[in-house]
């Protein structure tokens, strides 16, 4: 599924305040490796049904296990002094250490030595922690993609000559000479195999970091439906990274493809269509999604209009970026292929009368593309009386109420059109009249 850069910030997938992002929201990785694939898959969401339920199997098989994977002795420490091994210069070992050469090569390269033994113990700790990965991740049945790295970890882990050289006879520490021999065999004939394992074990933290945070957040695994045109079920579908969020149910399908979305400033509608976003994005990278259920099909694409800025040094107004981020819209989804589109706000940048004929037209084009979904939020809700003409737009809003001079706001989705006008009550509320009048 396509979601370029614009869409990603506009739903927070990522942020240059981390903690602000979703990418946080499921980082719950031991090594910085991990992170990174952690970020990659969260990067590149799946285009295929297949895609999406192999990684959804294996991401179960870790939240099977995940109470024990804490016990495989691999920390980000053991990566990262591997990595330093293999980046450091030292002193040539000796190709076949004797107990005379292994002694002066102690004394005579001290510092080296020391280093080698470090690493060595680091290496043995990692060995042991892949062993009982392989174990943990092996009973049972084994989702197709899940088997293929264990197997790919088990080869490498069996390398001949390796073992031989781990083995310790009754749990004693490693003489000089064994410390040697094995320095050089991971340092000489071992470092591929040595990157690779690496990878492979961070690419499982990433895979068990989506495990924890399906627990840990209680997200469930959506389901996916084989249909030539689009469509969206959620019950209950919550923004994840609000704090105490409230839930609403969403239906988009062929028959009615485009919400219309109105309510007052503050009142939801940005959050609404911001969670139905990331909810989408979540299951096409075969994570679980922030609702009680969800079922949909495959996007081939997903694209929002939310948080549209002007360029000064350009000297594009900001209106001028709404206008050419719809273009761009249209272009990309006059395909064929199905697309999410997500429009809050349309043509705040120009004024009302304006806003309100642009915006029709805007609408009623976009109605026709019977390929795509629509959420459409707006102020401009004198626009909708004359929609209600087309049988595909259904009409929901967030409600509003006043009393006692105070504002409350219910999050509740409900059917039709707002024809709130909160303005000028919430510059009363925080006291700018006032401010002004004594002027």
């Amino acid at each position: 599924m396509q979601a370029d850069k614009t869409t990603l910030n506009d739903l927070s997938i990522f942020n240059s305040n981390e903690e602000h992002s979703i990418f946080h929201y499921l980082d719950f990785t031991r090594t910085i490796r991990g992170k990174d694939w952690l970020r990659y898959f969260l990067g590149n969401p799946y285009s295929s049904i297949k895609e999406i339920t192999a990684t959804q199997q294996v991401i179960k098989k870790m939240m099977e296990v995940q109470d024990q994977w804490s016990n495989t002795l691999i920390s980000n420490g053991t990566i990262m002094v591997i990595e330093k091994f293999y980046e450091t210069g030292i002193e040539e070992i000796p190709h076949s250490p004797g107990p005379v050469s292994s002694f002066y090569y102690s004394l005579f390269s001290s510092p080296d030595f020391s280093f080698i033994r470090y690493s060595v113990k680091h290496f043995a700790d990692f060995f042991i922690g892949l062993k009982k990965v392989v174990e943990l991740l092996s009973t049972g049945d084994n989702p197709v993609m899940l088997q293929t790295l264990m197997e790919q970890i088990t080869i490498r882990v069996n390398k001949a000559g390796l073992q031989s050289l781990l083995n310790k006879s009754n749990g004693k520490d490693y003489t000089k000479t064994e410390l040697l021999k094995l320095g050089h065999f991971l340092k000489r004939r071992y470092k591929q195999e040595a990157q690779e394992l690496m990878e492979l074990y961070s690419k499982l933290d990433a895979y068990y970091s989506m495990a924890i945070a399906c627990t840990r957040h209680r997200l469930s695994f959506p389901s996916f439906v084989e249909a030539d045109v689009p469509e969206i079920t959620a019950r209950q579908l919550y923004h994840p990274l609000l704090p105490t969020p409230v839930a609403y149910d969403v239906k988009l399908d062929q028959q009615q493809n485009f919400l219309f979305l109105t309510g007052a400033n503050m009142g939801g509608k940005s959050t609404f269509i911001k969670a139905t976003g990331v909810a989408v994005y979540l299951a096409h990278i075969g994570m679980g999604v922030p609702a009680q259920q969800m079922q949909l099909t495959v996007f081939d694409g997903l694209l929002s209009n939310i948080n549209v800025v002007d360029n000064i040094v350009q000297g594009e107004s900001y209106f001028f970026n709404e206008v050419q981020r719809i273009r761009k819209t249209i272009e990309k989804i006059s395909d064929g292929r199905k697309w999410l589109i997500l429009i809050d706000e349309l043509f705040k940048g120009t004024n009302v009368q304006d806003a309100m004929k642009c915006s029709s037209t805007v609408i009623e084009g976009l109605r026709k593309i019977n390929n795509s979904l629509f959420i459409l939020s707006t102020h401009l809700y004198e626009i909708g009386e004359d929609l209600k003409k087309y049988h595909n737009i259904q009409f929901r809003y967030f409600e509003t109420s006043v009393a006692n001079g105070q504002l409350y706001f219910s999050y509740q989705l409900k059917e039709g059109i707002s024809n709130d006008r909160l303005g000028y009550l919430i510059l009363k509320r925080e006291g700018v009249v006032e401010m002004l009048e004594k002027l």
